[in-house]
């Protein structure tokens, strides 16, 4: 069973609709001995990063997941917030460690453009992924964001838009993924690119 994790922060609907409009099923859980048992996970979310990490802690979903992800293998999917959560530390409002399964910081874009970074971007491609297969290059997805991640190993960056600087779009580290984007609400491309993540995990 593939699991929305539920730590108070994400669009949790959008994301099982999406799930369940391709085809696949996929339960919202904050429930541990559920996310154990998981064939893959989820990891939405909205809001501030410190914030995020707060409740994510205070629940055990850091330590459940480092037992997931490097234990079992358990396929992971970030996605915005969720995506920043991966990295190691966020500078947002104030220093904050991440999960630690991709390398480098999430930091505040300061662009000569407007902030946040909202509306439709096209996607530049670093490398090949799982989770681009059949994803056309230049492909146009949605985001929502203010701050973005400066990545420590240029390997682990798969896609990129430009928006003043380069922002790291989609992300991949062995079992773990993540997009700065919606792919729920990006059309074609991003139903794609969680289609693909949903057939690793089957």
């Amino acid at each position: 069973m593939i699991r929305i994790i539920d730590y108070g922060m994400g669009n949790l609907r959008s994301v099982q609709k999406a799930v369940e409009f391709l085809g696949f099923q996929a339960d919202i859980s904050s429930n541990i001995d559920e996310i154990k048992n998981s064939t893959g996970i989820i990891l939405p979310g909205v809001g501030a990063f410190p914030d995020a990490m707060k409740e994510i802690k205070e629940k055990g979903f850091d330590v459940l997941l480092k037992e997931m992800v490097y234990e079992k293998k358990i396929p992971l999917l970030g996605i915005c917030l969720g995506m920043q959560l991966l990295f190691d530390e966020s500078d947002e409002v104030q220093l904050t460690e991440g999960l630690g399964f991709i390398k480098g910081r999430v930091k505040k874009l300061e662009v000569d453009l407007k902030i946040p970074h909202m509306g439709w971007n096209n996607l530049k491609f670093n490398g090949k992924s799982p989770i681009l297969e059949g994803v056309k290059e230049d492909s146009y997805v949605y985001f929502v964001h203010s701050f973005y991640a400066d990545m420590a190993n240029i390997e682990d960056l798969k896609a990129s838009a430009e928006y003043g600087v380069t922002v790291p779009a989609v992300v991949a580290h062995e079992n773990v993924y993540g997009t700065q984007f919606h792919p729920e609400k990006s059309g074609e491309a991003g139903m794609k690119m969680l289609k693909n993540f949903l057939e690793m995990v089957k």
